[in-house]
């Protein structure tokens, strides 16, 4: 080995040793750590993760229990696997657990921790979540704006038309992503800004790189004595993704100045478009896959829909609660399939005590959404798609998915829960609709 690489090995090595070091936690407390899997050295568990990381987390908590101990680096970190621990997580210490951790992802592209879902917890993040309950989600705002999804749901209702006639394969995940972006843009700047072409799918691009690189566990972030080096690559990108963003942002927000309103902040775009774009296009995807591989249940779906609204109209938001076998199907997609199999980090503020075991203050908690939906303690037959589970008279028809039941939450719960989920979960259920009720759905092979 040359001696000048040698020299730089030796020191990218020692000063992670020393960071380790310095960053180590000393735990003054009677009660043990929750089990979990013996790490590397430096490193801790971060090498042990698959690129599913929820799928790896899943199989520590069937082998260590359902509230595991990890060391990503210098990091504590807890990951909870059953409602119950999340309970005492999400609800009973929800306002220990109510802040971020730090992360390259929210300096780099959350605007350096500016947007609401990366914002420390305190005054700043209680006025954007103000102004979003009040004027974006609130029953009302949702209310005014329909009309606006109404007209975007009926521009992806022909554009899916006319390509069947034609005899095309239909690019599901394109029309999807181009009704979301048409709602969106329409309620913030006032007109459609994307069309079925090329921008469209560049954005659509843009947004699945961002969805990629959040779901990194960036070394970095958890060994600090690497960080200057980006070993992954994973900031260079962020960076880079960022600027193209910003762009789009700008252009965003100069359209609006230049109509009747001012204003629009680059976070909150970077929030509504990302979010909003991803949970429709996955969940809305998931639930026509489930029902094209389940053909009776997408047959007893359709029916239901007929039955209510007929053959001479497409579907609208009021008829959507009196579709309890459609409602299901959505619950259940959401439980398989949650848009975010792991959820947002949090940090704890405080030390405390969960199920006997001392949660080290600072650390990271993780809820495996993912895991939780496939708990055979809690789910009877937890890999089948079983919409009857949520009907009346079924084992979970009390649940819903707002946070209330732990037991489905693919938005979250607690103080940080998803502060879109009205919305999110009104494009999810009025698009797959929409889908199944004016068109039969068969695979390009048949």
């Amino acid at each position: 080995m040359p001696p000048d690489l040698f020299l730089l090995f030796f020191t990218v090595i020692l000063s992670a040793i020393l960071c380790s070091l310095l960053f180590k936690k000393n735990i003054n407390s009677t009660q043990p750590l929750p089990p979990g899997p013996k790490g590397w050295p430096i490193f801790g568990n971060l090498p042990q993760l698959s690129t599913k990381p929820h799928h790896t987390l899943y199989a520590f908590s069937k082998i260590h229990g359902p509230l595991i101990y990890l060391q990503f680096g210098s990091v504590d970190v807890v990951v909870v696997s059953s409602c119950s621990v999340a309970s005492q997580f999400l609800k009973t210490h929800d306002a220990n657990f109510s802040n971020r951790p730090p992360n390259s992802g929210a300096e780099h592209i959350a605007y350096n921790y500016q947007d609401m879902v990366f914002a420390p917890y305190g005054s700043r993040w209680r006025a954007l979540r103000k102004i979003c309950a009040i004027h974006l989600f609130s029953p009302k705002a949702l209310d005014d704006l329909m009309p606006i999804r109404k007209a975007a749901v009926m521009s992806m209702a022909k554009e899916v038309y006319f390509q069947g006639k034609k005899g095309a394969v239909v690019d599901l995940s394109q029309v999807i992503s181009v009704c979301a972006m048409d709602a969106l843009s329409r309620a913030t700047v006032g007109w459609k800004v994307f069309g079925e072409g090329k921008e469209a799918s560049e954005f659509k691009a843009m947004v699945v790189e961002l969805m990629q690189l959040a779901g990194v566990f960036n070394v970095g972030d958890f060994v600090k004595g690497l960080a200057w080096m980006d070993p992954q690559g994973v900031v260079r990108k962020m960076k880079k993704l960022h600027k193209r963003f910003d762009e789009f942002f700008d252009y965003l927000i100069e359209a609006r100045r230049t109509g009747k309103n001012r204003g629009g902040g680059r976070g909150m775009l970077n929030n509504l478009f990302v979010a909003g774009i991803d949970t429709s296009s996955s969940t809305v995807e998931w639930a026509l896959a489930e029902l094209i591989r389940h053909l009776d249940i997408l047959k007893q779906a359709q029916e239901e829909l007929n039955s209510v609204i007929g053959r001479h109209r497409l579907v609208t938001e009021q008829d959507l609660p009196n579709l309890p076998l459609f409602q299901a199907i959505i619950k259940e997609v959401f439980r398989l399939h949650p848009p975010s199999p792991l959820s947002l980090p949090r940090t704890g503020n405080n030390a405390c005590e969960i199920n006997g075991y001392h949660i080290p203050k600072n650390a990271t908690l993780l809820v495996n959404v993912w895991a939780i939906g496939k708990d055979p303690t809690i789910w009877k037959n937890p890999i089948r798609f079983d919409p009857w589970r949520f009907l009346p008279g079924g084992p979970h028809a009390h649940a819903d998915v707002k946070g209330n039941n732990f037991e489905l939450i693919p938005f979250g719960a607690g103080r940080r829960m998803c502060a879109g989920m009205r919305l999110g979960l009104r494009m999810v259920q009025i698009m797959t609709a929409t889908l199944i009720h004016a068109f039969d759905w068969v695979l390009p092979d048949g």
